[in-house]
């Protein structure tokens, strides 16, 4: 990985030309002066993603239309990939991304021979699957199998999951994981309809990010122990938001237009943890306009998922993890249905672009949090988010990547999921309070609103946001770009002096607590009454490094936080527990790292054990031995290198 300067706003190296949907709506989504050839929309055409093989200048992929069949027993998904295509004239190749999957033959949809050839193997990238096309051929047929080693696809069996009865599987596209399972061309910038027809064991239920065409599955002649389910996705979306998951799974609604599917066993718990949804979706279309995708509901995965939530359209997958009991942890619904204006309606249109997905959800989940559930709660959430941030700066530095504290790094060669910390989120989230602090809240959100008008349904380059800004918000005003220092929030390291820090009275009054229990005081005489789980979060996050194991035992004897129900306190507690050898919580650090697999649990805990010099490594490949196996790959990628 080499470290990138800072770089104008028009790289040199991004000179070819990408076609991205709906080049075509231009002419309406720019409608201030904005055209063809000088918009925002025109950057982003002009843009390459280095993470896809894909043409699409020459070629591009329209809409996929999925035949599958699920087949648990060899754990793989066979049938076609219909693609229809748009082409330059005399195009006589499309070019498709494709990673660990078993491509049998290529068709027209007549089912005639297409000839077709396989490039060579990338070990993240994949490979390119280029198909000869006869003189105007618009569509053809991909005949294939998923095979071991996709990353996208998890099969779990029976005792993997919640109920323990029947066998679930479900995708994870983002960020380069659907070419392991749909052949198609897989970049954010080149969004695609999509239809589906899902075959699957009769007792099983199949769920995804589209319309339900059969709620309740239809018929398989002939074949009773199968039924199919068809889907319907009529907007176009990038192809990491087409999900499927399948599984023992019930619903329940919970509004006029959400509703939550999980698996049987905790279907109750899950619909009672999320009863606000639809309240968080009347809130955050009054800030920034209506909600485009009809239904909006949360499907609660088993607990491998690597990922607290995934924001595929219409249907959020989430983690159990944050099946608290109290709703303490709903936050994250409200950052996967921010993702619906900010990286489903506005998608980043490469991986270099990523905050521009996440940085705009973070402010938006706090701003339906504040909505929604008051202020002194998303100002919590805002000081734990920044803290995270300092902590991930601070990693990043020490293991030599400073570059990756940039909000728009070059990821050139680089696998994007390396690029997954916080800070896309948090100091993306922070550069949009800098300019709410500097205009307002009113300006800033007339302005959001009419981004997420402008762009709908296209995918953005930080390039071309940075136009739209200075065009819309900015009204061109050099000075006052330099002054709020928007290169350096964009493509600079760390954060800005103009950065506006996170307060919260709230977490103020724990700080007394803190430097009181550091004095001394019995955690019995600790003010903590009507403690949530920020509070207790920023408590446990900020006790002095001199705490000893019997003070250790006192705070646990009297909040009994080693069985604590609320998974974020538990993270908490437990990296305490590793940094200063707590031996009574080790059990439960065993029980927390096999009972789940999310990503921001597992790798901080393993990395920080072993860092504990000779206990810690041991204790590390010990419970990571037993754990490994049910994890998701992209977990497993992330532990591996900690595990070194």
């Amino acid at each position: 990985m080499r470290h990138t300067p800072l770089r104008a706003f028009s790289p040199l190296r991004r000179l070819a030309v990408l076609a991205i949907a709906g080049l075509g709506l231009v002419a309406t989504a720019c409608n201030h002066r904005e055209t063809a050839d000088t918009g925002p929309l025109a950057m982003v055409a002009r843009t390459v993603d280095d993470h896809s093989y894909a043409r699409p200048q020459e070629v591009r992929v329209r809409n996929v239309d999925l035949d599958l069949t699920a087949d648990f027993q060899a754990r793989q998904l066979k049938g076609t990939a219909t693609l229809k295509l748009e082409s330059k004239a005399n195009a006589k190749q499309v070019v498709l991304d494709v990673k660990d999957l078993g491509i049998e033959k290529v068709t027209d949809p007549s089912g005639a021979p297409l000839k077709y050839a396989l490039g060579k193997v990338d070990a993240m990238m994949g490979q390119p699957l280029t198909v000869e096309l006869p003189q105007g051929a618009q569509t053809i047929v991909v005949h294939y199998h998923t095979q071991k080693g996709g990353t996208a696809l998890q099969w779990l069996d029976p005792q993997q999951t919640a109920g323990k009865r029947k066998p679930f599987l479900f995708s994870q596209g983002e960020e380069i994981n659907t070419r392991t399972w749909i052949p198609t061309q897989d970049s954010p910038a080149i969004r695609q309809t999509y239809s589906a027809r899902i075959t699957v064991p009769s007792d099983l239920v199949a769920v995804m990010s589209a319309k339900r065409l059969t709620p309740d599955g239809e018929a398989v002649p002939g074949h009773a122990s199968q039924r199919t389910f068809r889907f319907q996705m009529d907007q176009p979306v990038a192809p990491y938001l087409i999900a499927l998951a399948i599984g023992d799974i019930g619903f329940k609604e919970e509004g006029k237009t959400t509703g939550v599917y999980a698996e049987k066993a905790v279907l109750d718990k899950a619909a009672y943890e999320f009863a606000d949804m639809e309240q968080m979706l009347d809130a955050a279309g009054k800030l920034y306009g209506p909600y485009k995708w009809g239904r909006y509901d949360v499907l609660v995965l088993p607990p491998s998922f690597p990922y607290g939530g995934m924001e595929n359209p219409t249907l959020t997958f989430a983690t159990p993890t944050v099946l608290a009991g109290d709703r303490s942890l709903v936050s994250l619904v409200a950052h996967e249905l921010a993702h619906s204006w900010s990286g489903n309606l506005v998608t980043n249109a490469t991986w270099e672009d990523f905050w521009l997905n996440e940085g705009f959800t973070v402010y938006f989940e706090n701003r339906i949090m504040e909505q929604v559930y008051g202020k002194d709660r998303a100002d919590m959430l805002k000081v734990l988010g920044y803290n995270d941030l300092l902590t991930d700066m601070k990693q990043l530095k020490a293991d030599g990547h400073p570059e990756f504290t940039e909000l728009h790094p070059d990821l050139k060669g680089v696998d994007p999921d390396d690029y997954f910390t916080t800070v896309p989120y948090e100091k993306g989230a922070a550069f949009l309070r800098m300019l709410e602090a500097h205009f307002g809240r009113k300006k800033l959100d007339a302005y959001l609103k009419g981004y997420f008008s402008r762009y709908a349904f296209q995918s953005m380059t930080t390039e071309a946001f940075l136009a739209d800004l200075r065009q819309h918000l900015l009204h061109n005003d050099g000075d006052l770009e330099k002054d709020l220092k928007i290169h350096d929030w964009i493509y600079g390291q760390g954060l800005p002096d103009n950065m506006v820090v996170p307060t919260s009275p709230l977490l103020d009054q724990v700080t007394a607590q803190i430097t009181a229990f550091g004095n001394g005081a019995d955690p019995k005489a600790l003010e903590v009454k009507d403690y949530g789980y920020p509070q207790w979060v920023y408590l446990l996050s900020h006790m002095p490094d001199t705490l000893t194991v019997d003070r250790m035992a006192a705070l646990d004897a009297t909040f009994d936080f080693t069985h604590s129900h609320n998974s974020e306190i538990e993270f908490a507690w437990l990296m305490l527990a590793v940094q200063h050898h707590y031996t009574p919580a080790l059990p439960g650090l065993r029980d927390f790292l096999t009972s789940q697999g999310r990503g921001k649990f597992c790798t901080p805990l393993y990395r920080a054990l072993m860092q504990q010099p000779g206990w810690g490594p041991d204790l590390a490949h010990r419970i990571y031995n037993e754990a490994r196996p049910g994890y998701h790959e992209l977990t497993r990628a992330a532990v591996d290198k900690v595990m070194k």
